[in-house]
């Protein structure tokens, strides 16, 4: 006789399991404990055999018998439904492993150790933030043109074109990943060329007018506030590396009897050396008594064991008055090749290689670090005795035309 719902509800348990048969094989077995589950009991194979169909009450009646109805079905097409259900969990498990997500995971590990640190941090948080929560669980062989497409185009959405672009570089490396390793079998991100728009040239506000220059440079020497911030203030004209390179700069890689800072491009991983002036050395000894002992020259201001953040120095101009049309952190870099070019005339590749750009040889070889260094250290105090004449108003200052000789 077919089961009830009444009949469900009042099931109580015993001393031993109690079945409760409805039909085709199926029943509700009592446990005990009280457990409810449903099972089907079935032969394949002149076999006998049992398969779980749920727990009841979370399965009721009705879904058990569709889920009954659909197990013989599969018998009718002599299909085991217990190993079909064990197949489709092999299937599950396997998409699992290789989501997109692990395939990610297991290609940072490999790459990242050969990575600067905070490249790597930067690569790991993008994929986080911007790409995993919304493709991570998705079979990485499955993804599509146009699914990897709108989770790049959320990124855009935000203003943040350049970072859509660098995403869906990355995830074209991920993709590439799964292809060598078996995991998928085409880069879906090469159909995607064309589909983002074009990058404009950044522009960095900077002041390269000689004039102003020294008006900037007298502003900063006014600064009131930490020494720590001042003496960043002072040399970042000096060194004009990228913003990023001054307020992580290590004592560790600064020889001051040597007058050199060594450290990693984090742009490109590669080796870089920074000629130090007499005035750069100078402000960086003043600096050493109080922030030498640890591992930051500009350390931050709540912690010394983390860097300055990437704020202090555009919020101590902009409360100089420097306005953000007038002057950024790059903008030192600005200032230094457009007037070490066109006023000091100094020879370009020097400028550039000292701005740790891509430069190459008329052969078409990078530079290695040391290449010109006696020449870049003869640029660099120019460029510092430069500054401390329109520091004090000098208008007159002799070209370095000599530099441009090969």
């Amino acid at each position: 006789m077919p089961l009830t719902n009444t009949a469900l509800r009042n099931a109580k348990a015993g001393p031993n399991p109690i079945r409760l048969f409805d039909g085709g094989g199926m029943y509700l077995e009592v446990s005990p404990t009280g457990g409810k589950w449903w099972r089907l009991k079935y032969r394949y194979a002149g076999k006998e055999k049992r398969l779980s169909l749920g727990v009841y009450p979370e399965i009721s009646l009705k879904d058990a018998r569709e889920r009954r109805d659909q197990a013989r079905k599969l018998l009718a097409e002599g299909i085991d439904p217990s190993e079909q259900r064990k197949a489709l969990k092999a299937s599950r498990a396997d998409r699992a492993a290789n989501s997109f997500e692990v395939v990610t995971r297991e290609w940072y590990a490999k790459h990242s150790p050969n990575w600067a640190e905070i490249h790597a941090d930067r690569i790991i948080r993008r994929f986080e933030r911007d790409i995993l929560p919304w493709i991570g669980g998705r079979p990485v062989a499955e993804i599509s043109a146009p699914e990897l497409l709108a989770t790049v185009r959320r990124i855009e959405a935000r203003g943040a074109l350049e970072t859509a672009h660098r995403a869906l570089g990355a995830c074209g490396q991920v993709f590439r990943y799964a292809v060598a390793t078996g995991r998928a079998e085409r880069d879906p991100s090469a159909d995607l060329r064309g589909a983002l728009p074009p990058v404009k040239g950044e522009h960095f506000a900077a002041i390269t007018d000689p004039k102003r220059v020294g008006e900037l440079l007298r502003a900063l020497d006014g600064y009131q506030g930490t020494l720590t911030v001042q003496c960043a203030l002072r040399l970042a004209p000096l060194v004009f590396v990228r913003p990023g390179e001054l307020r992580r700069a290590q004592w560790a890689d600064i020889d001051l009897d040597s007058a050199e800072w060594r450290y990693t491009v984090t742009k490109t991983d590669t080796p870089h050396i920074v000629p130090l002036s007499t005035q750069a050395v100078a402000i960086l000894r003043e600096l050493h008594g109080l922030t030498g002992g640890g591992q930051y020259v500009f350390p931050g201001g709540r912690s010394p064991k983390r860097p300055m953040s990437d704020n202090a120095i555009l919020a101590a101009m902009r409360r100089m008055g420097i306005g953000k049309d007038e002057m950024s952190g790059h903008g030192f870099r600005a200032m230094a090749r457009t007037i070490l070019d066109e006023v000091l005339g100094v020879r370009p590749d020097l400028i550039e290689h000292q701005l740790a750009n891509a430069v190459r040889d008329p052969n078409g070889r990078a530079y290695n670090r040391t290449a010109h260094l006696p020449e870049r250290r003869k640029m660099m105090q120019a460029w510092a005795d430069y500054l401390d004449a329109l520091a004090v108003g000098a208008d007159k200052v002799v070209p370095l035309r000599a530099s441009r000789a090969a």
